[in-house]
């Protein structure tokens, strides 16, 4: 059984299921008003490849993933642009699931959108004020976080010791709080700015409490795990999990954060420093499972900074494993390796170890490749085995298919150039072919190219 580490117990614990042989998850999706960027990127790849490891495993998974398409930054863009407000949020949402198809991030089952909620958001509202556990106030209607016993869980600090607001976002409307860590949950609309009609006026919901209806609504009370970066865990999960304590419903059972992306100086990336690299760029330049690979060499907890070296690194890697998918392609089909797996079993439900597993992958890629060259009819199922693996990292390989037949002619006229010594005759074809976007790789067997 897979073991995760839970921010709420600080310790690693077992994944416990609600329904057995089905995993309920919900990941907060991006506020649309700008394009991804490489901390979006790791937050999408670490739950996609958890995903995908789960479904390997044959687990059923459910993901509800929202996005936030009403907000303070889209409003406070579309203001600056003289844009309409849906207009930058339909483009950057396609801009976003873009991003997501070229890395390969599947799409999660549900995508629910924060504007499709606002009437469950009204009523839930008006539930915790009726409760006592909300108040309004001349700007709109907060969360007495006094109300809720152990508020502070997850973000691991007392009440007390609390600081007023947090995360990236202003603090709204703090000089009518009854408290300083109490939280909007109802924004009464400025002139100018898009409004929905509630018991308290004209506005919009606050942005911690989103998530609160999707997830309950989608998945129900007491669902598997909530997912998100380690900046969402205080305020953001902390507020929701607030709410819905007060309502007294079971929320998540698990909390599941990843760590962040950091500059060359160890900075988080974010677009309030202005160090945002942005995920599109990356992968014009890159093969974008390039990103993938990288982070499935880094724990999922711990910061991770992109540089030219270890991306380089990583397309390296690509290369070998693609001209490892090459060479085996004409092997047998046989079961995959029963010890490898088993171990890569270990180490992926121990806390998600991706770098552990991937270093057997290319020890499984490295013994394959040994055995082939020796006759070794082991090799069919080491085969195997790395192609079960890569399936449950979502990594998927490249072992040449695509190549059209005028670049394998030119791979032919190479060799045969080699074999008559004729060696400016092979590199003019080597370069041709790399300048059409083609790895050109000469072994024993024959010149093998990829994409």
């Amino acid at each position: 059984m897979m073991r995760l580490y839970d921010t709420a117990t600080r310790g690693v614990r077992e994944l416990e299921l609600r329904e057995p042989g089905t995993v309920s998850i919900y990941l907060c999706g991006p506020t649309v008003y700008g394009p991804p960027h490489l901390g979006h990127g790791r937050a999408t790849l670490v739950y996609d490849v958890l995903r995908r490891y789960l479904e390997w495993s044959g687990l059923k998974v459910r993901l509800a993933s929202n996005i936030t398409d009403i907000d303070d930054s889209i409003i406070n863009r579309a203001n600056r642009e003289n844009r309409p407000w849906q207009d930058i949020t339909t483009k950057c949402e396609a801009v976003w699931f873009e991003a997501m198809g070229k890395l390969g991030v599947a799409r999660p089952s549900d995508v629910p959108h924060a504007t499709e909620y606002v009437d469950e958001m009204v009523a839930m509202i008006g539930q915790l004020v009726e409760i006592g556990r909300a108040y309004s106030t001349d700007d709109g209607v907060y969360l007495s976080v006094e109300t809720v016993a152990d508020y502070g869980l997850l973000a691991n600090q007392r009440l007390s010791d609390m600081i007023e607001g947090g995360g990236e976002r202003e603090v709204f409307g703090a000089d009518n709080k009854r408290h300083p860590a109490d939280f909007a949950l109802w924004k009464l609309a400025k002139p100018g700015e898009p409004a929905w009609p509630s018991p308290w006026g004209d506005g919009r919901p606050g942005w911690h409490s989103e998530c609160v209806v999707m997830s309950l609504d989608l998945l129900g009370e007491g669902f598997d795990l909530h997912c998100g970066g380690m900046d969402l865990k205080f305020p953001h999960h902390e507020n929701e999990r607030a709410q819905a304590v007060a309502l007294g419903k079971r929320f998540a059972n698990h909390w599941m954060h990843n760590g962040f992306v950091v500059d060359p100086v160890g900075e988080k990336m974010s677009k309030s420093l202005g160090n945002v690299t942005n995920l599109l760029d990356l992968m014009e330049h890159y093969d974008p499972r390039a990103y993938r690979m990288l982070l499935l060499q880094s724990h999922y907890r711990g910061p991770v900074s992109v540089g030219q070296d270890n991306i380089d690194a990583a397309v390296k890697a690509l290369s070998g494993l693609d001209s490892f998918a090459a060479r085996t392609a004409s092997l047998p089909v046989v079961d995959p390796d029963a010890d490898v797996l088993a171990r890569f079993r270990e180490q992926m439900d121990d806390d998600l170890d991706t770098p552990s597993s991937t270093a057997l992958l290319f020890d499984t890629v490295r013994r394959a490749n040994a055995a082939l060259d020796a006759g070794d009819p082991s090799v069919a199922s080491l085969a195997a085995a790395v192609g079960e693996m890569c399936t449950a990292f979502g990594l998927v390989l490249n072992a040449g298919g695509d190549v059209p037949a005028e670049a394998l002619a030119k791979a032919a006229a190479l060799d045969a150039a080699r074999a008559a010594r004729d060696f400016a005759a092979a590199d003019a074809l080597r370069a041709d072919l790399q300048a059409e976007g083609f790895t050109v790789e000469t072994t024993k067997d024959g010149t093998q190219l990829r994409r």
